[in-house]
């Protein structure tokens, strides 16, 4: 019987399954996953619900998984100038880019147009696969 996980919970000592997600794949509340065993699991969670790397949930049967950002394409964008990296923050949630935002770079999903704006910009940009952890916006918050 597939297990349906249907509440966020606190951090457990072990949990019974593995769920590596993509960044659009966390804002997904109710979908048929697999687990990182190949076993499928299904999100029953609050509509709107977007997970984080490192939340715990638990199904209906009492079984717990932990959920972790699966490596996705994205660009990393760095610079020497603080301000510089401010600016393409703000031009690129102009654009409402999902976008990470950390103090010594930002990622986003990859965008030829943007990427060419960033470059044009004196921006370092970088190919990579990495865990993207977007922000969730203006309203969003974890329950």
């Amino acid at each position: 019987m597939t297990p349906t996980f249907v509440r966020r919970i606190p951090p457990q000592s072990s949990p019974d399954y593995i769920l590596s997600l993509t960044a659009e794949e966390r804002t997904r509340s109710r979908f048929l996953f697999q687990s990182d065993d190949g076993q499928e699991v299904y999100l029953n969670l609050p509509r709107g619900t977007t997970l984080k790397d490192g939340d715990w949930l638990e199904s209906d049967q009492g079984k717990f998984a932990k959920i972790q950002a699966k490596p996705e394409p994205v660009l990393t964008i760095t610079t020497s100038q603080s301000l510089d990296l401010l600016q393409a923050a703000y031009h690129l949630g102009n654009r409402h880019v999902p976008l990470e935002i950390s103090s010594a770079y930002l990622r986003l999903s990859p965008d030829p147009v943007l990427q060419d704006l960033l470059e044009h910009r004196g921006l370092q940009v970088k190919s990579e696969i990495v865990p993207f952890q977007p922000e969730s916006g203006a309203y969003g918050h974890s329950h």
